[in-house]
């Protein structure tokens, strides 16, 4: 677990500026990112010395600029307003592949071919086409791996949480995470359902959904989403909207997921009671939620624990990791998220960071707060997990005067 207490106002005060620049720049990423993506790998693989027979030279450079022109087309035909689902998956797929092409480039293009030089193995000439040989062999092995893990049901990751305020009727109680399904351009039915199957063998009390259920209307994704009516919680099944879904009719989401048997907690709360103690269980709308313009949707943490006792232990429920900072603020004892997906492929982490102050795990904030964020359960556009595995969460709540056998 790390300490990430914000106990250093000067500090913060001091990177804050560095991370507004960043920010800044990154606005301009989706205007560049696809001719870095596609040039430079066409730049390391085929003219940087390895003098390639015409035609193989030629073949391989309109293939790249293929993928420049058409990736960001069936993006746009994919994601944009037509919302093409065989665009979307030929897109997705090809921003997946360019941005593992463009890492290992990158990587293997410069320390590879640093080892080889300071080695001594052959002349440039060999050298460049080893570097072009070794970034596909590792592009290709990651890409199929990575979609692998990307389409399996993921592992259950297990592990004990202790809340100084949870009372000892409540110590042990089993709350089950999943999150970021994105059940979208690619059917996944049955995956689905084989994920419900496994949140079923943990016998949870507590189910909880953090949000970004799909990629589309809820009208479009219903068919994959209904195994989620099979979810069985002896106590409760509670869930938050994530920022996928005010890109489709957020309401949708919430009305289909109280039709399945969900609590949707949009800035409220419930009580969880056992063994003589009580829990709070809060959820808040994304923090998206107030520009979508829905009627009544914002993230609103007041209104969520408006008339619970002060003096009980709060779990709340809150998409993104970056709301741990009012949870803090109000002295939430546990704050479980999604929305990072770990990074998904490496290393794109590192800008996931910008954003957000935790990637995956338990982190503390602040005197009191615990944040979980799960690295998701399903995965966004590209179907790829690289270094970045797709988890079923169970937390065991732990109470620090456990109960007693008589």
């Amino acid at each position: 677990m790390t300490e990430t207490s914000s106990t250093r106002p000067a500090d913060s005060e001091a990177r804050a500026p560095g991370r507004s620049r960043l920010r800044r720049l990154m606005r301009f990423i989706p205007l560049v990112a696809p001719v870095l993506l596609w040039a430079v790998p066409c730049w390391v693989l085929l003219h940087a010395g390895q003098h390639w027979p015409l035609p193989v030279a030629l073949v391989g450079t309109v293939l790249f600029v293929l993928g420049l022109i058409g990736m960001p087309l069936a993006m746009m035909r994919g994601h944009g307003r037509r919302q093409q689902d065989r665009a979307a998956i030929i897109g997705d797929a090809l921003l997946g592949a360019g941005w593992v092409l463009f890492t290992w480039s990158v990587l293997l293009g410069v320390l590879l071919r640093l080892a080889l030089t300071v080695a001594g193995v052959g002349g440039s000439q060999d050298r460049a086409r080893i570097v072009t040989w070794a970034v596909l062999g590792v592009t290709a092995a990651l890409l199929a791996w990575g979609y692998a893990e990307a389409r399996r049901v993921p592992r259950v990751r297990r592990l004990d949480v202790r809340l100084p305020r949870l009372g000892p009727g409540l110590d042990g109680l089993r709350v089950a995470l999943i999150t970021d399904t994105h059940y979208g351009p690619l059917d996944r039915v049955r995956w689905s359902a084989r994920v419900c199957e496994t949140v079923n063998t943990l016998e949870a009390d507590l189910v909880c959904h953090t949000g970004d259920i799909a990629d589309g209307t809820a009208e479009r994704r219903r068919a994959q989403a209904v195994p989620l009516g099979t979810v069985r919680a002896t106590r409760a099944r509670v869930y938050v909207t994530g920022n996928h879904e005010y890109y489709s009719e957020a309401q949708g989401w919430v009305d289909l997921m109280g039709e399945l048997g969900w609590e949707p907690l949009r800035n409220r709360h419930l009580l969880l009671e056992r063994g003589g103690d009580t829990l709070v269980v809060a959820g808040v709308d994304d923090v998206t939620a107030e520009s979508s313009g829905l009627a009544g949707h914002r993230a609103h943490l007041a209104g969520a624990l408006d008339g619970a006792d002060p003096d009980l232990p709060v779990l709340l429920l809150a998409h993104q990791p970056k709301f741990v900072d009012r949870a803090a603020a109000a002295g939430i004892d546990l704050q479980l998220s999604g929305h990072t997906h770990g990074g998904q492929i490496w290393p794109f982490h590192h800008l996931v960071g910008i954003d957000q102050p935790a990637l995956a795990g338990l982190s503390r904030h602040g005197a009191r707060t615990l944040l979980y964020t799960s690295r998701g359960t399903g995965f966004w556009g590209p179907p790829f997990r690289v270094f970045a595995p797709s988890e079923i969460t169970l937390l065991v709540l732990r109470s620090p005067h456990p109960a007693t056998a008589p």
